[in-house]
């Protein structure tokens, strides 16, 4: 969850205030050379957000398959790894094309 909230905290102090500048203006006012950024930002942070919610309901479902056997599979480690996982591939989809 702190994940979800991080990506979601980043869509809302990195990505939406020049969305608005865009919006309001009607065009771009920032330089050049950050919009491809701020594209990729936007990208990465939607889809580590979506992502996100992909693996919390993955989480769900392997909790109510398998109550019993839930915190054996699911262990910190593991844990950790989905989320890097998560994160890696928004970056990768984001960032790689630039």
């Amino acid at each position: 969850l702190v994940s979800l909230f991080m990506s979601d905290l980043l869509v809302g102090l990195v990505v939406m205030p020049p969305a608005m500048l865009n919006q309001l203006y009607g065009r771009w006012v920032l330089r050049g050379d950050f919009c491809s950024l701020w594209a990729a930002f936007d990208v990465m942070c939607c889809s580590a957000s979506i992502l996100n919610l992909c693996v919390i309901s993955l989480d769900r479902y392997l909790l109510i398959i398998c109550p019993l056997k839930y915190k054996l599979r699911m262990t910190p480690g593991r844990a950790l790894c989905l989320i890097l996982a998560t994160w890696s591939v928004a970056a990768l989809a984001s960032f790689l094309p630039i």
